[in-house]
């Protein structure tokens, strides 16, 4: 896979997501939970960037804090060089055009009230895209390219299986031709065939269109299919990005390195070298000091307990971008 531009569709930097419990009176205040603290990456334009960790990492809250689906606490996140944290409401609103949201269950993303054309014209009637005829013209050329019948506008979403759920969430998507699509754990709830024909599906939109995604996803299978570069998420902080090939094949934080030898290996013959994470996570509202990964790592030192390493550019064999690590040791 190549990337289609160098200079980065989205840009995010140092993205903090704090929740804090609200003060009640003869009662302690409660530490702020620190879902997201201090992510920065980019995506460039046609490129899908995948965020990869355990449950509760924060991956979901850096998707939905990027389109201000929850606020951030503090950070910069910029789409074609213009800052979306500084908009107002309205002017954010118009701004999605550009930004779209696919998310994990299909059937609760969707309006059961409205026929299955009527949520994929929603968006273009909101921004008022269109004549009523062109409108639907529209809405059954985006069924058909995404594999829905013509006849299924009428429909209702309880009439869909999970996969054409799924398929009209995408169309919902494409309404206004954006140009970068979150994908929030988008087959998660699908069977493994259909997560199949939805990935290849997403795969296609993005070679026809130029679409960049941000992809959440916890199964390493899907990621390594479609991703460009692959950024890995502990306890609300990146600790490596790297193109999807050297990650794979050489990942240098010892949390990926875990993180990869719990993929299942296809040949019985193959000896399995799953390596086991000691403990269990930490709290966000109580991270450790330094190194968030010290109390489970193998290679820990006193070091990683008093200062926290800093996510920095290693040496790379790949031509597809630099190989970025946070770590004391690698």
């Amino acid at each position: 896979m190549t990337t289609t531009a160098a200079t980065p569709l989205l840009q995010v930097r140092n993205l903090r997501k704090h929740y804090t419990s609200p003060k009640r009176w003869l009662r302690p205040a409660k530490p702020s939970i620190q879902a997201v603290d201090g992510v920065s990456f980019n995506v460039a334009r046609g490129e899908t960037l995948s965020l990869v960790g355990e449950s509760g990492c924060g991956k979901t809250t850096t998707a939905k804090s990027v389109m201000r689906l929850v606020e951030p606490t503090s950070g910069s996140v910029e789409l074609e060089g213009q800052e979306l944290l500084s908009l107002s409401a309205e002017d954010m609103r118009m701004r999605r055009r550009d930004l779209q949201i696919i998310f994990q269950d299909p059937y609760a993303s969707l309006n059961p009230r409205l026929t299955a054309g009527d949520i994929v014209a929603e968006p273009l009637r909101n921004f008022g895209m269109g004549a009523s005829a062109e409108r639907r013209e529209r809405v059954q050329w985006l069924f058909s390219r995404v594999g829905l019948r013509p006849e299924a506008v009428k429909k209702f979403p309880h009439e869909f299986s999970g996969g054409q759920r799924q398929r009209l969430g995408i169309a919902r998507a494409l309404a206004l031709n954006p140009k970068l699509i979150v994908c929030d754990e988008p087959v998660s709830a699908l069977d493994v065939s259909v997560q199949a024909q939805v990935v290849n599906l997403l795969m296609d939109l993005q070679a026809e269109f130029g679409i960049a995604y941000l992809f959440v996803a916890h199964d390493l299978a899907v990621v390594r299919h479609i991703s460009h570069r692959v950024a890995v998420m502990y306890l609300g902080h990146i600790v490596e990005i790297a193109d999807r090939d050297t990650l794979f094949s050489a990942p240098l934080h010892p949390y990926t390195e875990i993180l990869l030898s719990a993929v299942p290996v296809p040949n019985p013959r193959t000896p399995a070298r799953r390596m086991l994470l000691q403990g269990d996570p930490p709290s966000p509202a109580n991270p450790p000091s330094g190194c968030r990964f010290h109390t489970r790592c193998p290679m820990a030192q006193a070091v990683c307990k008093e200062k926290a390493p800093e996510l920095g550019e290693r040496p790379s064999s790949s031509a597809n971008g630099s190989h970025l690590v946070a770590c004391h040791f690698r």
